[in-house]
């Protein structure tokens, strides 16, 4: 299987809930919620993308990165690139329903963990999702990490002893999920949470956790108050509010202020090695990839998932050779180009 054969077979198994662009950039499925694209006029999605694709970079050429070292240390795991699979469920709804659930989150967790990243699993509408997905990492060894979407809390709580149970390295909620619209659709309330709240979340577990959905300095600051281990800047893919910034704009102000007091993941428009070298610059730790993922997985099961994130790698090791940049410790804000 080669790459462009994967994105044709995916373009067919989507049966329409995705197109497959050329530039995967919200434009085309903008308004699609449910569906694969961003929330109303999907400003949001959109500008995650091209936020990101404003970023340019200084070439560098005399320097002895020469064979550079592309790996990274997360939770006590260790990651051939800086890449999660963001936690994306959702086949009934979103993609189409060719595949079910547990073939598709099956494909992303072999895919992952045979290309030397690990996978994130989600929460979703649909009740038996979110055990689906536990019980297929748990036959993978636990290797990945669950996020959760914001129910009330002792709902929440519930759900992280399953994780727990199902061998998990870490623990989360995608605080960016409060209001989405395919979970309203069901009944299924959803909201943000207090600090006290988050701070009982956190004291919940003895697992890392992680809070997805950060996309101001202020809510960086009570992340960290509250005792997370991570947070994910993230508008949750466009998905729930219209008209944010995109990622790549706020990151650099949130890892300003928060770097070295918490792990940093970035999680919005991130679609080769080239976006991961620009957002570990901007200030992330490490990226979180999400509707890249979908497509490979419908394209090619688990090996189209490996060899999406054989492309990235790839993509990034190249791009470090040629900014100069020896190991990921080694990327900043100086590759960036500034007028």
């Amino acid at each position: 299987m080669d790459y462009k054969e994967m994105l044709k077979t995916a373009r067919e198994n989507l049966n329409g809930s995705c197109r497959v662009c050329r530039e995967c950039n919200g434009v085309v499925c903008a308004g699609e919620v449910p569906g694969m694209g961003g929330s109303i006029t999907g400003s949001a999605f959109i500008e995650n993308y091209e936020s990101l694709k404003k970023v340019k970079l200084n070439m560098r050429l005399i320097h002895d990165a020469k064979n550079p070292d592309t790996s990274i240390e997360l939770f006590g795991k260790k990651l051939r690139v800086p890449v999660l699979a963001a936690p994306v469920s959702g086949t009934t709804l979103n993609m189409g329903g060719k595949f079910t659930e547990r073939e598709y989150i099956s494909w992303v967790i072999k895919g992952c963990l045979d290309a030397g990243i690990y996978p994130m699993v989600g929460d979703t509408a649909v009740d038996a999702f979110l055990p689906t997905n536990l019980e297929e990492l748990s036959k993978a060894g636990g290797e990945g990490i669950a996020i959760i979407k914001p129910w009330e809390n002792k709902n929440v709580i519930n759900k992280i002893r399953m994780a727990e149970e199902a061998g998990v390295f870490a623990v989360g909620v995608d605080i960016d999920a409060a209001g989405l619209i395919t979970l309203a659709l069901h009944g299924k309330p959803v909201g943000p949470k207090t600090l006290d709240e988050i701070k009982e979340l956190v004291n919940s577990t003895k697992l890392p956790f992680i809070l997805k959905g950060i996309m101001t300095v202020e809510d960086a600051y009570l992340a960290v108050e509250a005792g997370a281990s991570a947070i994910v800047v993230s508008n949750h893919g466009g998905r729930v509010l219209d008209h944010t910034p995109g990622v790549a704009e706020v990151l650099p102000e949130i890892a300003k202020a928060v770097k070295g007091k918490i792990t940093i993941l970035a999680d919005g428009g991130v679609r080769s090695g080239v976006d991961v070298l620009k957002m570990l610059a901007l200030g992330a730790d490490a990226v979180l990839i999400g509707r890249p993922f979908v497509t490979a997985s419908f394209g090619g099961g688990a090996e189209g998932v490996r060899l999406y994130v054989d492309k990235i790698a790839n993509e990034l090791k190249s791009a470090m050779i040629l900014t100069g940049c020896n190991d990921l410790k080694s990327i900043n804000e100086s590759i960036i180009f500034n007028k």
